[in-house]
This record gives structure tokens, C-alpha cells and sequence, in this order.
């Protein structure tokens, strides 16, 4: 037997159509109940209650009970950062499904990705915040400068707070649809947030997609212009 992780057993429970649909309806960060992850993964109930138990079995899900309800979610940002890549290398093999609409594109420039923003949209910020010396890649690191705690205290974000928090600020997170960086992290999450309070955009209650309103797409682009 060869040591080190044995990546078969996780590959094996991802690589089923239907927990695959359950795990990437998580993937906005909400927390859904198995009869709404039993509709979207195309499955009857007992199926759907079967497999979930197998995703919380190997810490790939979360449950939670309110109340009478008992609510599933994806167990952490890692879990988030493998099924974007998967799906990326999925896009890149040409592996994509058959049927597309409004909200495909939709989903392409503007979704969320567990808790930031992903996209079109969310590569244009990154990057915008990067040549504006906002932030600094160094490496596979980014950080963020001086100029750019002036920056996200003006937005309206306390970075106080999020430094005392345990994620770490500022990651990046490659993007399924633009095969380039977005930013993720406890920043990434922040920005997203102060844009939803902002009434920049909103979310798509059937899907991952994001929305942006016409004000808020100028102000967008204002604050992060395409470089």
C-alpha cells in the first residue's frame, strides 16, 4: 500500500453526478436543506439523505440544525477551493454541460464563489486592485499594501476587524471561468458584503450568479476600472 493521502475515496464521493450537483449548489456559501439539495442534484429525497450522509461522513459538508430543519453546507473555504478547480479543469477539458441559458453567461461574468466574488467581474477587480499598488503579489502570495488599508477603510470595510479575525486577509483563488486570479479570503468576503450593503448587486436566489444594478455597475467600474 502506498503512503501518503489516499485522494481515490474524495475523488470517488465528488466524482458522483448527483453529489457533485449537491456539492456545487453549496459552493454561494449558503446552508440548504436536503430536500432543496435533493432538487437541485435531480434525485429523490432518500437518495439525496443518502449521500449526504457520505459528504458529512468525509468533512466535505457541515450539517446544522435549526430548529426542526437540519441545514448542509460546504465544511470550509478548502472544500470551495477544490471544486472551483475542479470545475476550471473541467471547462478547460471541454467537459461542460450540454444545456446553457442566460444565467450561464450570467454566471461567467458575475457569481459568487462560497463567499467572494468570482467571474469576469471578480478578475476585474483583482487585477484592478493590483495596478492600483492596492494590493502586492508576491509569489503565489498577495498582500495588502499601505495604500491599500487607506483604500478598504474608505470602502467602508474594517480592516481591524478582519485582521483580528482567524482567515487569513487577502488569498487568491484561481477562477473556473477566466482561468485567472480572484481574490478570496476574509477581504474577498468583505468586498463582496460591502457591495451587497451597498446595493451594487445582488444574488441570484436560484443560482450562484450576481447581479449588478445599473448604478452599480458604473460605481464598479469606477472604483475598479479594467486594466
Amino acid at each position: 500500500m502506498k503512503e501518503g493521502p489516499d485522494i481515490s475515496h474524495i475523488a470517488a464521493l465528488i466524482g458522483d453526478p448527483a453529489r457533485a450537483n449537491i456539492l456545487t449548489a453549496l459552493m454561494d456559501g449558503r446552508a440548504l436543506t436536503a430536500s432543496e439539495l435533493a432538487e437541485d442534484a435531480g434525485v429523490t429525497l432518500s437518495t439525496a439523505s443518502g449521500h449526504l450522509s457520505k459528504l458529512v461522513d468525509a468533512e466535505l459538508l457541515s450539517p446544522r440544525k435549526q430548529g426542526r430543519h437540519k441545514y448542509f453546507q460546504l465544511a470550509g473555504a478548502d472544500v470551495a477551493e477544490v471544486l472551483e478547480a475542479l470545475m476550471g479543469l473541467a471547462a478547460r477539458r471541454g467537459a461542460t454541460r450540454v444545456r446553457t441559458g442566460p444565467r450561464d453567461a450570467q454566471m461567467q461574468t458575475a457569481r459568487v464563489c462560497y463567499n467572494h466574488l468570482a467571474g469576469r467581474l471578480g478578475v476585474q477587480m483583482y487585477r484592478s486592485l493590483l495596478a492600483q499598488g492596492i494590493l502586492v503579489e508576491q509569489g503565489e502570495d498577495v498582500t495588502l499594501t499601505p495604500l491599500g488599508v487607506t483604500f478598504v477603510g474608505e470602502f467602508g470595510i474594517d480592516i481591524n476587524g478582519l485582521k483580528a479575525g482567524r482567515t487569513k486577509l487577502c488569498r487568491t483563488c484561481l477562477d473556473w471561468s477566466e482561468r485567472r486570479n480572484h481574490l478570496a479570503g476574509s477581504l474577498g468576503r468583505a468586498m463582496l458584503t460591502r457591495m451587497e450593503d451597498s446595493g451594487w448587486l445582488r444574488r441570484d436566489p436560484k443560482s450562484r450568479a450576481v447581479i449588478m444594478s445599473a448604478t452599480g455597475q458604473v460605481a464598479f467600474d469606477e472604483a475598479f476600472p479594467t486594466v
